[in-house]
């Protein structure tokens, strides 16, 4: 049994999710990492995870104060963290949809879009700071979406969506150029994982072709190989499941 000091660890802020799920999947069958820490507000989600060997599990309401609270108990927990990934969005839900048109633009909508995407990410990366600062490197993503791009924006619409993956891109360049400064081991990507049979695409995936529709295990499989092989330079990258840069 490895100490506290010794163990590597994996974070999944949204493990609950398909990708998220997944992401804990693939880092319990690698023998590299020790253990996983799942955090997720949907308990049902976490009990079906907790059965896993190497999984710890914490419920998490994504509440600042939550997030908070997650995060010093996270610090008790984790040992070297060599590993994070923060999978959380919102793209639809009972009561809000994509904008077609600006015509349906709604305020509260606009604020529900923007708390998920853009802020709570922010939040989980002010309240790791202290987690994942230290001498092991340390490879951050968050997921973000080729939508967000402003240079590639050429059909327009979405604008709730856009918009807060946009402004979480431009939070991480922010946060990337502050973590070179008090966290050099500390590498951030901003992570695009295509089009994935997720709940998230599901309403979407009839404009899709069935070859272009990656399963969630796929797409951790890309996101960790693109993680053990990313270098800590002080830079955000921009990539998609392929680590192909993506334009600003």
């Amino acid at each position: 049994m490895s100490t506290r000091a010794e163990t590597s660890s994996a974070i999944v802020i949204g493990a609950g999710g398909g990708l998220g799920s997944a992401l804990c999947q693939q880092w319990q069958h690698d023998p590299a990492i020790d253990q996983v820490i799942a955090v997720s507000r949907q308990a049902d989600k976490l009990k079906q995870l907790s059965a896993q060997a190497k999984i710890q599990i914490l419920q998490c309401d994504y509440s600042e104060e939550s997030i908070k609270h997650s995060s010093e108990l996270i610090n008790s927990l984790a040992g070297k963290v060599s590993r994070v990934c923060i999978c959380n969005g919102i793209l639809h839900n009972e009561t809000l949809w994509p904008e077609k048109k600006i015509e349906d633009l709604d305020s509260f909508a606009l604020q529900q879009v923007f708390m998920a995407n853009s802020i709570v990410p922010l939040l989980w990366l002010k309240a790791l700071l202290p987690v994942v600062k230290g001498d092991t490197d340390c490879i951050i993503a968050v997921f973000s979406a080729r939508i967000g791009s402003i240079g590639d924006n050429r059909s327009g619409g979405w604008y709730s969506y856009r918009a807060s993956k946009a402004a979480l891109n431009m939070l991480l360049k922010t946060a990337a150029i502050e973590f070179s400064r008090r966290a050099k081991n500390v590498k951030l990507i901003a992570f695009q994982p295509g089009t994935t049979d997720t709940g998230l695409s599901k309403p979407f995936q009839s404009s899709v072709k069935q070859e272009d529709l990656l399963t969630p295990e796929f797409v951790a499989s890309q996101l960790a190989d693109i993680m053990n092989h990313k270098k800590v330079n002080g830079e955000l990258s921009f990539v998609d499941w392929e680590n192909k840069d993506i334009v600003w």
